[in-house]
């Protein structure tokens, strides 16, 4: 028997193979609706933004279908095409986001010692791009990572710059691009541009732990807009009508 790499595998894959394997043998037939998110996240004893990770894997592979405010549904994968055929080599929202929390909060932490004039008014016209683009998903995306590169790039160090960058940039992959689907909007970007502008005024006060707490805020308030029940969100067209 050839031997095998040893492969580390993240808690959301798990999960979506044990589900991916009960929906294959009939356990979950296609139209069932699975468990709540609550009762699924304790009968697998994981925790929600685990299980979310995994569903919206699911989904993407077309075996699921979110069905928002009312629940998860099985689904015939030839009337829900995948985007991927499986979940390896794409790391989770939820992880990303946890990693940038406590990358960028130090990035912000040492920004504040290091930051000029010159650099605080960079960060200015970028929040004042913000506050003039139209809400389009895709340009405030792009103005989202020029605030944060532009506060990595505070620390003079190149290495640092582009891991922040690519970092970021992992966040344009399908599982964290359906998942924002469900809950980005309008409110939600009024809510980051307001804790960016608080990571600005504690950059601009030299006032490194501030920064630093003010970072670690924005990104863990990122993961909280993330995980608001599927059972419990109201869509955008629902919330017109």
């Amino acid at each position: 028997m050839p031997i095998v790499a040893v492969q580390s595998r993240r808690l959301y894959r798990e999960v979506a193979d044990q589900l991916r394997r009960l929906i294959r043998i009939g356990e979950y037939p296609t139209g069932a609706r699975l468990p709540a998110e609550r009762d699924l996240a304790n009968q697998l004893r994981i925790s929600r933004p685990t299980l979310r990770e995994a569903l919206i894997a699911l989904e993407v592979e077309g075996l699921v279908n979110i069905r928002v405010g009312s629940g998860i549904y099985v689904t015939d994968p030839a009337v829900m095409p995948p985007k991927v055929s499986h979940i390896d080599g794409i790391e989770g929202p939820f992880e990303l986001l946890r990693a940038r929390e406590f990358i960028e909060g130090a990035i912000a932490a040492e920004a504040a010692l290091k930051a000029t004039t010159s650099d605080i008014q960079r960060l200015d016209q970028v929040l004042q791009c913000m506050r003039d683009l139209p809400k389009d998903r895709d340009a405030m995306i792009a103005v989202d990572r020029q605030f944060h590169t532009t506060i990595a790039a505070m620390l003079g160090n190149a290495v640092l710059e582009r891991f922040v960058t690519e970092l970021f940039d992992q966040r344009i992959n399908p599982y964290f691009e359906r998942l924002s689907t469900y809950f980005e909007d309008d409110s939600t970007w009024k809510s980051a541009a307001i804790e960016h502008r608080a990571i600005r005024d504690a950059i601009a006060a030299a006032d490194s732990n501030g920064a630093k707490a003010a970072m670690e805020r924005h990104l863990g308030a990122s993961q909280e807009r993330f995980s608001t029940n599927f059972e419990e969100v109201v869509s955008a067209e629902e919330a017109r009508t």
